[in-house]
């Protein structure tokens, strides 16, 4: 049993679940969210935060700032009140109201943006927003989880790794893309190891990261409507676009199996379902996605029914739906 003083220090890294006896498809499931701040995210803040502090930017005075759709948040809230920094997240109204009330339990302020920008969405506002905060007070530190390399060497060094290790005959990898750190971190470290693994990004419908058209989107955690500074595509071997309804419809079928996890789950489980039901390996070869989180903060969201047929519509949840897509 490990003794811990710090809650960054425990994270369970080998835990796979086999999702052939829920959605008979030949797909692993690598569960990230079984930490103190209950998801991936938890790897890059703690990396951010530690090449900060080797480089002196963060003082006593310092206040981190950062824009998150709620995941990162959470886990900067933590090392913050931790190590004894102030923290600033700024986020928006998809952020899911669990995940803004456990930022402020671990002290952290919470500032809400109401007004997307008229190009590049919500995400382009909450920057904009950061940008002014560091120029209006130098005590603001921005680790800029988009554009910090520490970001994907966090899952250099740890998540592939760990996969890697655990699957040495690897066929092909599902990675989500929201800041594409966890996607470049795992892809740049099988490419540069000469690993034969199709890294497949997978993204929301909306989302620009791609190229793709911009679009409405309300589940946070994956898609961008800013294209992501880290993101390198001579790394990655295939892109497959999610639409949010399916996304919600994988979740609940996990759910219905006795597996909560959270609405960017349901988008990388959708989106490796149908790249192998549509050629690809053709589900001969050894498959593994990366869950990010665990679903308690999407309660409100992804698993309420007014929340989902108001968007998305009743059909969405209609029973053979769930079970047979």
């Amino acid at each position: 049993m490990p003794v811990i003083s710090a809650p960054a220090d425990f994270h369970v890294d080998d835990l796979y679940v086999d999702l052939r006896p829920i959605l008979d498809t030949p797909l692993y499931l690598k569960c990230e969210g079984f930490n103190f701040a209950g998801s991936i995210k938890l790897k890059a803040a703690a990396a951010m935060v530690d090449d900060a502090e080797r480089r002196g930017e963060l003082t006593a005075d310092s206040i981190i700032v950062e824009s998150s759709s709620g995941n990162l948040g959470v886990a900067l809230s933590m090392i913050a009140a931790d190590r004894g920094y102030r923290f600033l997240c700024v986020t928006d109204t998809r952020c899911n109201l669990a995940t803004r009330r456990l930022m402020e339990a671990l002290g952290a302020q919470v500032h809400i943006i109401t007004e997307p920008d008229p190009e590049n969405g919500f995400l382009g506002a909450r920057l904009d927003h950061v940008r002014h905060l560091c120029a209006s007070d130098d005590r603001h530190v921005w680790l800029d989880q988009h554009a910090n390399p520490h970001n994907w060497m966090a899952h250099y060094r740890t998540t592939a790794p760990a996969i890697a290790e655990h699957f040495p005959d690897l066929d092909v990898l599902f990675v989500g893309a929201g800041t594409t750190g966890t996607l470049m971190g795992c892809a740049r470290y099988f490419k540069e190891r000469r690993r034969p693994v199709t890294v497949v990004a997978v993204d929301s419908v909306g989302s620009v990261t791609f190229g793709g058209p911009s679009g409405p989107r309300m589940i946070p955690g994956l898609g961008t409507g800013v294209r992501p500074k880290l993101l390198d595509e001579s790394f990655v071997d295939d892109v497959v676009h999610v639409p949010e309804a399916e996304a919600i419809r994988v979740a609940h079928r996990l759910a219905a199996g006795g597996f909560l996890f959270g609405g960017s789950t349901g988008t990388v489980v959708s989106g490796a379902m149908g790249w192998l039901a549509g050629g690809g390996k053709g589900g001969r070869g050894t498959a593994v996605a990366i869950s990010p989180d665990l679903g308690e903060r999407y309660l409100d969201s992804v698993y309420q029914t007014n929340w989902v047929s108001d968007i998305y519509g009743a059909h969405v949840l209609e029973h053979d739906s769930i079970r047979t897509r």
